[in-house]
This record gives C-alpha cells, structure tokens and sequence, in this order.
C-alpha cells in the first residue's frame, strides 16, 4: 500500500494521518449526537486550533533539528500578559495605533527570549532540554509579575479581531472568494510542478493521481469555506449572517504558507534539516549550525508571541494562567502529524493534521462533558500511541 501510494505521489504518513482524523470526526459526531459535526463547534474548532498549530510549526522545526522547546506555554503567558499591559497601561486604552505597538512590543519579546534560549543551547551547549524547563518556570513568573497575578481587561475593540470573536470573521463574500482563488493556486501549481518535472525529465506520477490530488485538495477547501459560511452571527444591524472564515484562521494559514515556504525553498530551511539529520556532518559540510539553532529558538519565540496575541484578543484579557498544558498540546501536534523524535524528519502540513487532531479530541471530550484531568490521561496517552507509531514506521521504513 505504502509503495503504491508513494507512486501515485501520496505521502504515506501524511495520508494515513488524514484517514485517522476523518475517523475521530466520525467517532466524535457519533458520540455527541451530531453535535461536534455542527457550523457553530466547527467554528470554534478552527480558532481553537490556531494557537495549537501556529506553535507546533515552529516546534516541527526544533524537533527536525533534534532539539525541544518546553517553555512555549509559559511563554505564551509572558507575551500575552506584556501585550496586554502594555495595551491598557502604557497606551491608551483606545488609541489606533497603541494595540499595534502592544503587538510589537509582544513579538519582540518572544524573540528576544527565543534568542536568550537559543544562545545558551547554541553556543554554551546547555541541553535544550535543561533550558527550556526552566524557561518553563521562569516565564511563567515572569508572567505573573507583569501585573502582579492580576487580570488586565479590557482590550482594543480593533485588537479583539484578531480573537475571532465578534466580528472576528470576513464574511460569506470574502470567504467564498478566497475559497476560489485558493483552488486556482492549487491547479496552477500541481500544473506548474507537472510542467517542470517534465521539462527536467524527472519522475513524476500518473496525470489521473495528480487530478485526484487536486479534486480531493479543492473539496477540501470547498467544504471547509462552506462549513464556515454555515455559522450564523449578527451584523452591526443586529441581522443574522454567515460569519465565514475567522480572522485567527487567516493568521494560521498565513504562518502555515510562510514556514511551508522556509521548509520546502529556502537555504535555511535545507539546513534545519541537514542539522536533524547528521548535525556531525553538518558542521563539517560548513552549515552555520549554532547561529540556525539560534535562529530557531528566535523563530519559535516570536510564534509564541503570536499565539499569545490571538489568546488575549480572544479572551479580551491577560492572565498569568494562560497556555497552562500547551506544551504538551504543541508537541504532540508536531509529533502526531509525521515529526520524528531521532530528528530530521517532518513537515509543517502533517502537524496541521496533528494540531487539528489533537484539539479535535479535546474539544470533543469537552462536548462529552469528561474531566480536565481525564482529558489529559487520555491525551497523554495519544501522544505515546503517536511515539510508538513513530517507532514502528521508521523501523519498517529502513528495512
């Protein structure tokens, strides 16, 4: 199975992945009687899985490049609590350009924090383990003290867009025609890869597999847009409306589009992977391995930040308890969506796949009214089952 989809052009993992995922959703509409299938959960389910995801791509990228990041929740926490008293503190409160500082002022600091760890890691060869734990601690004190432990509300009504909540969405007509737009891209560039595979003579698969990939890519999309204009919300004149894609959503697919691109076309992103893959022979091939380990971290700081802007604006506010458990969420995303372990194997489109899973679990045991702590024994036991694919696949894999 695994040679013939490979053949046609499909990614084994990625595939299966995706196969597992319809087969949750399933499980779940079956257990919650309909519900978890309905426009209003889906639509939570997609700005759930924003901050979950955009973390877990620049995690993908650590772990490719055999290291691990344990402060992105208490990081999270940081940032959202500096974006957040800065907004309301040293800004007014209504001004239009003081919530765009507070965003800047957010981001620069989950880089320079990512830089702080990155150094440490790169350049005094602390584990990224060790540092990382205690950035584990540390940012999250950093984050209570910010404001002394208290909640800072609320935020700039142009800022709470940015949290997918009213009139956090673009609408049916926008939506729709991103949708189409979308699915031009897809047909041009499998057109695109087709034509250059050819001019260069390189392998490709049969033209009815690549048709396949793109009917099955732009159902997906229609179906997603669909759904999206399916959530009714009211408008300024109080009428009901498709609300359509959210805003936080947008935000996603545009880091997903950026780190795609870094992975896939760029020299830095050949390097994080040549550094998973045998960092010895990296550094002897002349890759500048400590300063992309720096990188990285710095990379991974300001996703955090990010994250902890959609957070605020959806909560209008800031506490010190945010991204409480997100570590666990973010990696098991990366590593439920294809990311090894050993390193230097992953992609940023499985651990879409994985945060997408993960947060659909969560959000269906919620649906079923389970437990906190329950939620995290089974999650926890989600992430093993993933590890020990992980295992058995690259097992088969170099037989």
């Amino acid at each position: 199975m695994q040679i013939l989809l490979r053949k046609t052009g499909f990614d084994p993992r990625f595939s299966s992945m995706v196969l597992v995922l319809l087969m949750v959703w399933a499980v779940l509409a079956a257990l919650t009687e309909g519900t978890f299938l309905t426009p209003r959960n889906l639509y939570n389910l997609s700005i759930q899985t924003c901050v979950t995801g955009i973390m877990a791509c620049g995690m993908v990228f650590l772990i490719v490049a055999r290291q691990i990041d344990l402060s992105v929740g208490s990081l999270l926490a940081f940032t959202g609590m500096l974006i957040a008293y800065s907004q309301v503190q040293w800004f007014h409160p209504e001004a239009n350009w003081g919530w765009l500082l507070s965003i800047a002022l957010g981001v620069a600091a989950g880089v320079a924090v990512g830089a702080f760890q990155g150094w440490w890691v790169a350049y005094r060869q602390v584990p990224a383990f060790v540092v990382t734990l205690a950035g584990y601690l540390m940012y999250r004190g950093a984050a209570f003290l910010v404001a002394d432990g208290q909640t800072i509300a609320p935020l700039h009504t142009n800022y709470q867009v940015l949290g997918g909540g009213l009139s956090g969405s673009i609408g049916v007509s926008w939506s729709s025609a991103l949708g189409v737009l979308t699915c031009i891209a897809v047909v041009w560039h499998r057109w695109h890869v087709r034509r250059t595979s050819a001019l260069y003579g390189a392998e490709q698969p049969p033209l009815w597999a690549d048709v396949l990939r793109v009917v099955l890519q732009c159902g997906a999309i229609g179906a997603f847009v669909a759904v999206m204009n399916s959530d009714v919300g009211l408008d300024a004149q109080q009428n009901r409306v498709g609300k359509g894609i959210a805003v936080p959503v947008l935000i996603f697919i545009a880091v997903v589009f950026v780190m795609s691109f870094i992975a896939e076309r760029t020299r830095f992103g050949r390097y994080v992977f040549a550094l998973g893959g045998n960092p010895e022979a990296a550094l002897l091939s002349g890759i500048p391995t400590f300063r992309v380990m720096l990188y990285l971290f710095m990379l991974m700081g300001a996703l955090a930040a990010l994250a902890a802007m959609i957070t605020t604006a959806r909560l209008n506010s800031g506490a010190n308890s945010m991204g409480q458990m997100a570590e666990l969420y973010v990696i098991a995303a990366a590593v439920i969506g294809g990311t090894s372990l050993a390193g230097g194997v992953g992609s940023v489109a499985g651990c879409v796949v994985g945060a997408l899973l993960i947060q659909s679990l969560d959000n269906g045991m919620v649906l079923m009214d389970v437990s906190s702590a329950k939620r995290q024994i089974f999650i926890g036991l989600v992430l093993i089952a993933a590890v020990w694919f992980d295992v058995v696949y690259n097992r088969r894999s170099n037989r």
